[in-house]
């Protein structure tokens, strides 16, 4: 064998053996064995308009987007978002989720209500309801957090959001009866 095939192969090994070893996570476990932890990942422009929830912006709106953001890579079973089911816990997270690519969930009275990134639920903010719930993802997941004055801020300038809101308020409605001041 050629001395560069065996130096690929000995750098490569590990990996596989880790890859064969690791115990992915069921969708169906407990939160109390999920994970919470993401790695924060980098905004590329050239995905980002591609991404459902952001194909009717301009270039320099993207651009707000990636500077007034930060987007995270999550495992499948990793809590994104709670709602402790109080006024407070609502006040303290109202930031907006959205799903970049990957799929999550909204566990919510013993249901799970799935959501893909082109679906209505393709954003999520713990403000929607006053009752407990958590935002988990279902699969390898790219997710992306707006603070709350930064999603207005984008509003106000008039970024095309509202198909993508109307959506969702209408999927979250279903599920909460989500106030619509929370999300105008």
């Amino acid at each position: 064998m050629k001395p560069s095939i065996l130096v690929a192969c000995a750098v490569l090994l590990p990996f596989l053996i880790a890859a064969c070893d690791a115990k992915p996570q069921s969708p169906d476990a407990s939160a109390t064995t999920r994970s919470t932890e993401m790695k924060p990942s980098v905004t590329y422009l050239h995905l980002l308009k591609h991404t459902p929830f952001f194909t009717s912006l301009t270039t320099d709106q993207l651009r707000w987007v990636i500077g007034h953001s930060h987007e995270w890579e999550a495992q499948p079973g990793t809590v994104v978002a709670q709602c402790n089911g109080g006024a407070q816990s609502a006040a303290s997270d109202q930031g907006m989720w959205i799903l970049l690519d990957g799929g999550w969930q909204i566990e919510y009275d013993q249901q799970s209500y799935p959501a893909g990134h082109a679906g209505a639920g393709k954003w999520f903010s713990a403000a929607l309801t006053d009752r407990p719930c958590s935002l988990v993802t279902t699969e390898h997941s790219y997710v992306m957090k707006i603070e709350r004055a930064d999603f207005d801020a984008m509003l106000e300038q008039g970024f095309a959001f509202d198909s993508h809101l109307d959506a969702g308020r209408r999927y979250y409605s279903e599920l909460f009866a989500a106030p619509a001041e929370l999300v105008n």
